[in-house]
């Protein structure tokens, strides 16, 4: 019986490295590739055709969400577990809405890790506990209401909206984007409008309020400081 053959995508190295020496101890399982990003995601997917992916949400250059959106998209047949530490319920929403077959948080026991990875692979929908209270009413329905601002978006402003909240100019993200900065600045007053925010810093908690962007680790913020200290 052929094992089924996994993607992990996690921006922590330590976390995916953790991730393999866990699931090496599935029989039913096997970990094929891994990546620090959406981007990465997408190309591995493309390179490896892996069964199930294992999706972090808050990750650097393309998040989760987008990147599922587009695998479940371009890839039908590979499925989508979500992989997080987060469970509120817009955040279950978009998942499931970007096409995410589960949603798993990272806290749960390995064997219900594989149960779920077994699960959506087999074309089921598996929710930990804490996610089907999110967004499952006590009847089995979806609950009404878990759209947000962020779904009128679309997806060339929700791109804005992730290079801008990263710290680029609106001329560094039409330099990224192929576009004339007009064309970016319509873009972002746009977005801005429908997220009803009305300058970078609005744009900035709005992203990671609602895990569009992470904030820096505290190592990340203080070896920069240490590497640039004059020697004494």
């Amino acid at each position: 019986m052929s094992r089924l053959r996994l993607l992990i995508c996690d921006d922590h190295a330590l976390f995916r490295a953790g991730m393999k020496a866990v699931l090496r101890e599935q029989p039913a399982l096997v970990v094929v590739g891994e990546a620090a990003d959406g981007d990465a995601a997408l190309a591995e997917v493309e390179r490896l055709r892996p069964n199930v992916v294992l999706m972090d949400i808050a990750m650097p250059r393309l998040d989760g969400f987008e990147a599922t959106r587009r695998i479940t998209q371009l890839h039908k047949e590979v499925k989508v577990l979500i992989l997080t530490m987060y469970v509120e319920e817009q955040l279950v929403a978009r998942c499931l809405d970007a096409g995410a077959s589960g949603y798993v948080l990272k806290d749960v026991p390995v064997s219900q890790l594989a149960e779920a990875i077994q699960a959506v692979a087999r074309g089921e929908r598996y929710l930990s506990a804490a996610a089907v209270d999110k967004v499952i009413d006590g009847h089995g329905h979806r609950i009404a209401g878990t759209r947000t601002k962020y779904d009128l978006l679309t997806d060339r402003e929700r791109e804005v909206l992730k290079l801008l909240a990263d710290g680029l100019s609106v001329k560094e993200v039409a330099a990224r984007l192929g576009r004339s900065a007009k064309t970016a600045e319509v873009h972002k007053y746009n977005l801005m409008r429908k997220l009803g925010v009305h300058d970078r810093a609005g744009l900035v908690k709005y992203a990671i309020a609602h895990r569009i962007i992470q904030l820096p680790l505290f190592e990340e913020l203080v070896e920069p400081a240490r590497n640039n200290k004059e020697p004494s």
